[in-house]
């Protein structure tokens, strides 16, 4: 379900900071235009809150989970308020297998290539590169030639519609969306503006994958 959420569209939003009053509209207006995975990160207000209100005010095809888990405890409580897939910064051991023995979709964060491969070897899903700001597209190709095939790479931190292109020609198969699309107190009307320009440059840059 994760891995078809995301080829229907590779964008993540991760909406650190968001409060559970602000949850369904914001959901609303990601999912009209056309995202189909949320991650609240739990060092926002009431996470677990906003966790399942997104879980269930939106459609069954839109994976809701929790971002920036960092101690196994959390898996459980993620699980317990309707999410579905746990997104780590980091890819500690314990965080990986209470998610996988949880039965949740995994995303952990990797900044080198022994991290990957530990990951995967955990059960991750889709490895979350991170920061991309600190790497650049020559390392998702490189990756990709030594990890097996099929592996996700996603690139998270400082991903706008204008820098999307030479990610994707690498061999990623999707971002996670930081401030670039939501930041705490924007109106679901901003954050349904922001995320149009995503997806519109989404769908202009796997046109023109060049591979």
């Amino acid at each position: 379900m994760f891995q078809q959420a995301l080829k229907s569209n590779g964008l993540i939003a991760i909406l650190r900071g968001l409060r559970p009053e602000e949850a369904p509209a914001i959901g609303d207006v990601l999912y009209e235009a056309g995202l189909r995975v949320i991650e609240v990160p739990l060092n926002s207000p009431s996470p677990y809150d906003s966790i399942g209100l997104l879980r269930l005010h939106l459609p069954a095809d839109c994976v809701v989970g929790a971002g920036t888990v960092l101690q196994p405890e959390q898996v459980r409580r993620v699980k317990e308020a309707g999410g579905q897939l746990i997104v780590m910064p980091h890819s500690g051991r314990e965080v990986l297998r209470a998610a996988k023995a949880e039965g949740l979709f995994l995303s952990p964060g990797v900044a080198t290539p022994t991290e990957a491969f530990a990951a995967l070897g955990e059960g991750a899903d889709v490895l979350k590169l991170f920061p991309a700001e600190q790497m650049a597209p020559a390392v998702i190709k490189a990756w990709l030639a030594v990890l097996p095939a099929g592996t996700v790479l996603l690139p998270v931190g400082g991903i706008s519609p204008d820098n999307m292109q030479p990610w994707l020609d690498a061999g990623a198969q999707g971002f996670g969306l930081g401030s670039g699309l939501f930041k705490p107190g924007m109106s679901a009307a901003d954050v349904a503006v922001r995320a149009q320009a995503y997806v519109t440059a989404w769908q202009h840059c796997t046109a023109n994958r060049s591979h």
